[in-house]
Formats: structure tokens, C-alpha cells, sequence
């Protein structure tokens, strides 16, 4: 797949434990797969964000996992239970992704595509205000 990296996307993932360097690669190209608009910068002091009409996911590596922080509201689906953190929060969620385990690589992707759908009705703000 062909996509514009940002370059502070590649520094954040490039000092990174070789298994930490996979993670958020593998993320990077499904979040990509998910819809060919997205694109990739960093915020936060160069923490990568994925935006399409607002933000899709986020990675934060931390020392022992990968955070994928799904920007949803808690409005999209999980009928696949990869969610691991933040059922409760207002805003993200997140899939934590360990050294050795595999990424839920065709949920997250339907999830990817929910939010930027979420996103392209105007966001899970204004489509929880009107629920």
C-alpha cells in the first residue's frame, strides 16, 4: 500500500524494540487499508495520530505493550472484545497489543472503517448528542 508517511511518525517508531517496531507498523498499514485518505501525523510531543476528518487512532509504546488509542467515544462496536482499556472513558479506548501476541488485525479494521464513517457523519460527539 502507498501512503504519505510523516516523518515524525517513522522517528517515534523507529527507536522502538524490534517487536514494538512491528506493532505499530502492522497498526499503521491497517489503519491505512481502512480508507486511503488517512493521514498520519504526530501530536503531543510526537506521539502518531491517524486523522480522517478527525482523529482515528493514536500508538503510544509503553515499556512492556502498545497502546492503540481508538478515538470513538465508545459508540463503535465490540463484538470481537479487543478493547482492553477505557470502556469507561469519554473519549478513547485502547487495545493493548504485548510482545509475542498478534494484533486482532480484522476487528480493529472494522473498527478503523466505524470511526472514520463516525467521522465523516460529523464525529461520535455529535453522533452521541443525537442518540
Amino acid at each position: 500500500m502507498t501512503y504519505a508517511k510523516d516523518a515524525g511518525v517513522d522517528a517515534y517508531i523507529d527507536v522502538l524494540p524490534g517487536w514494538q517496531q512491528a506493532i505499530c507498523r502492522e497498526v499503521r498499514e491497517l489503519v491505512h487499508s481502512a480508507d486511503p485518505e488517512v493521514v498520519e501525523t504526530t501530536k503531543r510531543k510526537g506521539q502518531p495520530y491517524f486523522v480522517l476528518d478527525g482523529n482515528i487512532c493514536a500508538l503510544l509504546a509503553t515499556r512492556d505493550h502498545v497502546n492503540v488509542f481508538l478515538y470513538d467515544g465508545a459508540i463503535v462496536p465490540d463484538p470481537d472484545g479487543i478493547i482492553t482499556g477505557g470502556h469507561d472513558n469519554q473519549t478513547a479506548r485502547t487495545v493493548a497489543v504485548y510482545e509475542g501476541e498478534s494484533i486482532p488485525a480484522a476487528a480493529l479494521g472494522v473498527m478503523f472503517r466505524q470511526i472514520i464513517a463516525n467521522n465523516r457523519a460529523g464525529g461520535w460527539r455529535k453522533l452521541k448528542a443525537t442518540t
